[in-house]
């Protein structure tokens, strides 16, 4: 039987670690979070995380869970292109980072 080497524990810990975020990622994610924020308060607005009524409702479980099924909606719209918001918010960030 032949042992091989094994990698060194910093190897591996190199190597199961996420890199952090760049500053454009992390500028570009602040950006998707604030529309999606803004887009789920447009979607309450409407009424969208309000029971619905026919087919027997949901009971209390809908009207308790209606804001996550509203922000779920809203992060998935600003993850699919959105309103345009936070692209232009990222704009800005850029802009003034490069300013100062």
């Amino acid at each position: 039987m032949t042992l091989l080497p094994s990698p060194s524990v910093g190897a591996l810990a190199a190597q199961a670690l996420p890199q952090p975020p760049t500053k454009p990622d992390a500028l570009k994610e602040a950006a998707m979070r604030l529309e999606a924020g803004f887009l789920a308060e447009m979607l309450k607005s409407a009424g969208l995380d309000k029971p619905r009524e026919g087919l027997g409702g949901g009971g209390t479980g809908e009207s308790q869970f209606g804001s996550f099924l509203v922000q779920a909606q809203a992060e998935q719209i600003a993850r699919s292109g959105g309103i345009g918001l936070a692209e232009t918010l990222y704009q800005a960030l850029v802009e003034r980072e490069h300013d100062q």
